[in-house]
């Protein structure tokens, strides 16, 4: 009896010794998992912290904040530059059917951004151009235009600063003639490719001029690459994508400037969220407030006024 409790005895302890040795075993285990779930928890909010470090560094430089010592700044350069004298504060040329700087009384004002080397720009001003001038010639509107030059580098020959040079000229010599050479250097088979630039001379952009009935003598005084404002071109283009109110207000390009902009009473007009089965002219008309019928009609205001932003895309 003795030999079989001491064989008894013997076998517990081992089971009990077995027990504690896979008690330990599975806390270990468990330990583990608990160990890997709080490297993982923290790689995973490093991981997060890093990505949103990114996104605001890449955020912040792809959209600028305003600030207004840097506006002042290129303000300042602007003021320096020689201005043209009929240009407004803000480097636009106000045209209306009473001339240039004599804006139609209860017309609402439009103002457009343009780089004459932009696609977009070109697109636009190919589809609504013709709108734009007769809702001008008819005073339904004051269009005041802004030439910019932002595209050189997509040129061998700088000119986005040297067309924007020779429509201001032109704004000072032959406003008549102001729109016209506009829709001109836009249209289709004269404008440059942004991505296949082939060089455009100064005796070319000269013939357009004279194409759309500029005098002789001052097409060739406004093309004598003397290029009187170029410095003030420059200026006002470093100055004016730093406007908060000129920047989108949606998609990628978010918080920064873009050719083409459109304001409207001095509200952007948000063209990015037009449905793509509605075309320019007919977004712009509902824009302010008009129907296609009713342009060219002196008399028959756009709804917008002289105060209202644009009514569409509704916000």
């Amino acid at each position: 009896m003795a030999k079989k409790s001491s064989s008894s005895s013997k076998r517990q302890a081992r089971n009990e010794a077995q027990a504690a040795a896979l008690r330990a075993q599975e806390e270990q285990v468990a330990r583990d998992r608990r160990n890997q779930t709080i490297i993982g928890v923290i790689v995973v909010a490093v991981v997060v912290a890093l990505v949103a470090v990114v996104s605001v560094v890449v955020w912040r430089q792809t959209h600028p904040k305003s600030d207004p010592q840097k506006l002042d700044e290129a303000y300042a350069k602007v003021e320096a530059a020689k201005k043209p004298s009929q240009a407004t504060d803000k480097g636009g040329f106000l045209i209306s059917k009473n001339g240039l700087n004599k804006p139609v009384k209860g017309a609402p004002v439009v103002e457009s951004y343009m780089d004459f080397m932009c696609p977009g720009c070109g697109a636009l001003e190919r589809t609504t151009g013709d709108t734009f001038a007769a809702l001008v010639q008819s005073g339904q509107i004051n269009l005041e235009v802004h030439p910019m030059a932002f595209m050189d580098r997509f040129s061998s020959d700088e000119y986005s600063t040297r067309t924007a040079n020779i429509i201001v000229e032109l704004a000072q010599k032959d406003p008549e003639h102001f729109l016209p050479m506009i829709q001109s250097l836009f249209a289709q088979d004269f404008q440059p490719e942004e991505g296949n630039y082939k060089p455009v001379t100064n005796e070319m952009i000269r013939e357009r001029a004279i194409s759309v009935g500029v005098p002789e003598d001052i097409a060739k005084e406004i093309t004598d690459d003397t290029y009187e404002y170029k410095d003030w071109v420059r200026a006002i283009s470093d100055y004016t994508p730093l406007r908060s109110e000129l920047w989108n207000t949606t998609g990628q390009l978010k918080g920064s400037m873009s050719t083409p902009t459109v304001l409207i009473n001095g509200k952007y007009w948000n063209r990015m969220a037009i449905p793509n089965d509605i075309d320019p002219p007919t977004a712009f008309l509902k824009a302010i407030g008009l129907d296609a019928d009713q342009v060219g009609k002196a008399g028959v205001m756009p709804k917008v006024g002289t105060d209202q932003g644009p009514l569409y895309p509704e916000s």
